[in-house]
């Protein structure tokens, strides 16, 4: 497992930098992987309440807070969480505070190591394989069949609307010509909506659900 160096101690990490084992954060970390992420400056007052909130609520959940929740209670927008933490919230202020965005899940019926063939056949008999979280396991079986199907699933207040859609393929074109899934403040901000519309729009969150309708899982 690699290991950093901050600040004098040594700390594992998983393969992308995140803290393999929460109850060995302290603030030296936080200090230190924030200027690895390039914010220079010491971490001021609000970034450290933002951090706190975070460890307090997985520790007493074993959940990572949503975005919104963390805006909501720090009453910021999401151009005021983008300075906070350039990098994200998850691969920002989710690393600095020792929590990791990946979740192992377990496949018990075991899946293929490849993708099966996809033959065209009606939608009612189409088949979508998931995790156990009901993310989709492979981002090209996507179609705009599974959004509606899994926008129902999630109980969304509404049918999609053109909003949604356009969140949504959003997502899907900056993952297919950059294979990286945008964060929730750069959605934002390139569909010209604040975080508390984005909760409006997914009231389940980005994760469990812009991402999940749109095939897509961190």
């Amino acid at each position: 497992m690699p290991v950093v160096e901050l600040r004098g101690s040594a700390y594992a990490v998983d393969e992308d930098g995140f803290l393999a084992d929460p109850c060995h954060w302290n603030e030296d970390f936080a200090s230190g992987m924030a200027l690895e992420l390039g914010i220079c400056e010491e971490l001021t007052p609000l970034h450290w309440e933002v951090l706190g909130f975070i460890r307090d609520f997985y520790l007493s959940t074993g959940k990572c807070p949503s975005v919104h929740k963390t805006c909501r209670v720090h009453n910021l927008r999401s151009a005021d969480l983008e300075r906070l933490f350039p990098c994200g919230y998850r691969r920002g202020a989710c690393k600095l505070a020792g929590i990791s965005i990946h979740t192992t899940v377990a496949h018990p019926s075991g899946f293929p190591e490849q993708k099966p063939p996809r033959a065209s056949i009606p939608v009612e008999e189409r088949v979508y394989y998931v995790d156990e979280r009901g993310f989709l396991l492979f981002p090209s079986d996507w179609d705009e069949d599974f959004a509606v199907f899994k926008s129902q699933e999630i109980k969304m207040p509404a049918p999609l609307t053109e909003k949604h859609w356009n969140i949504i393929r959003y997502l899907r074109a900056q993952f297919a010509e950059n294979c990286k899934i945008p964060t929730a403040c750069e959605t934002c901000t390139a569909n010209h909506i604040d975080i508390t519309d984005l909760e409006e729009l997914f009231p389940d969150g980005y994760i469990r659900g812009a991402l999940k309708i749109a095939g897509l899982r961190e």
